[in-house]
């Protein structure tokens, strides 16, 4: 079995930031991003990590950004002659990206009515804290996808934002600029996905700025960001099999945690079934 990378150690190159999945070094003007084999939900990072989860994050993430029409932070995926020394963390597991200013909103997408969408909506008959039509089912394809943003937590859970908690948040113009661009990113990103078979429920944009120009950053349209479904195994008023981070979560809802403590492991066949499922989503996109 591939060997596992939880943590990168690259001593000489200077750690920024240590998030869930990705460490992020300085390298010159741009930043150093790599994918670790780490996997998070419900706001904790669990153990062990998921055998080339990262390697396939990034590919997965690197094609969707060469092929999607949108400007983004990637500058390369080739590996510096300066950093071959440490090829074996690195190797088709980290990207060269520009330093944007990120904007502090988790720009979420959605296509169908599920997760904590298809919650709010049986609670209250909203989504993104607006009305909706009354009979709608769980994974209904939605009338037009929707824009419901939430909050960018360094640390804890992601909080909703309503449509004028937004406007305070960045400004009136940015958040429209944010809609529109999520919306326009979600349509190109899931027709695609749809001729290879497959349906894009949701997913999460990030944005930043370089210059004044807002791109595209962090990672895209991959099985941590959204949630991936068979599109000849789609059936609403029932959860589809996901393809993708979604198996993770089954397992830990479906298990006594209780969310607010340490995390049990991850016992072998959710790692292998993870594991698997990743692996045939970039088979599945991408050949």
């Amino acid at each position: 079995m591939e060997t596992v990378l939880e943590r990168s150690e690259l001593p000489g190159m200077r750690l920024l930031h240590r998030g869930k999945v990705r460490d992020v070094y300085a390298w010159h003007e741009d930043l150093l991003i790599v994918a670790t084999d780490r996997v998070s939900s419900f706001d904790y990072v669990l153990s062990p990590g998921i055998p080339g989860k990262g390697r396939l994050l990034t590919e997965i993430s690197t094609r969707w950004m060469r092929m999607l029409d949108v400007p983004n932070h990637l500058i390369d995926d080739i590996l510096p002659d300066e950093l071959t020394r440490f090829s074996a963390q690195l190797a088709g597991r980290s990207v060269i990206a520009k330093r944007a200013e990120v904007v502090p909103v988790e720009c979420v997408v959605r296509g169908y009515l599920t997760g904590s969408g298809w919650k709010e909506y049986t609670n209250a008959g909203t989504l993104g804290f607006e009305p909706m039509p009354q009979g709608l089912r769980e994974a209904e394809r939605l009338a037009r996808p929707r824009f419901t943003p939430t909050t960018k937590a360094a640390a804890g859970h992601d909080q909703p934002l309503s449509r004028i908690q937004l406007h305070d948040l960045v400004g009136v113009e940015l958040a429209e600029m944010l809609e529109k661009k999520s919306l326009e990113l979600y349509a190109e990103g899931a027709a695609y996905a749809e001729t290879r078979g497959l349906l894009v429920a949701d997913t999460k944009f990030e944005w930043g700025f370089v210059d004044g120009a807002l791109i595209l950053v962090d990672e895209v349209l991959t099985p941590d960001s959204s949630r991936f479904w068979d599109r000849d195994h789609w059936q609403p008023g029932s959860s589809p099999q996901p393809l993708d981070k979604q198996v993770v979560r089954n397992y830990l809802l479906q298990s006594n945690w209780d969310r607010s403590s340490t995390p049990p492991p991850l016992p072998p066949e959710v790692v292998q079934q993870t594991s698997a499922v990743y692996r045939e989503l970039k088979r599945r996109l991408f050949g």
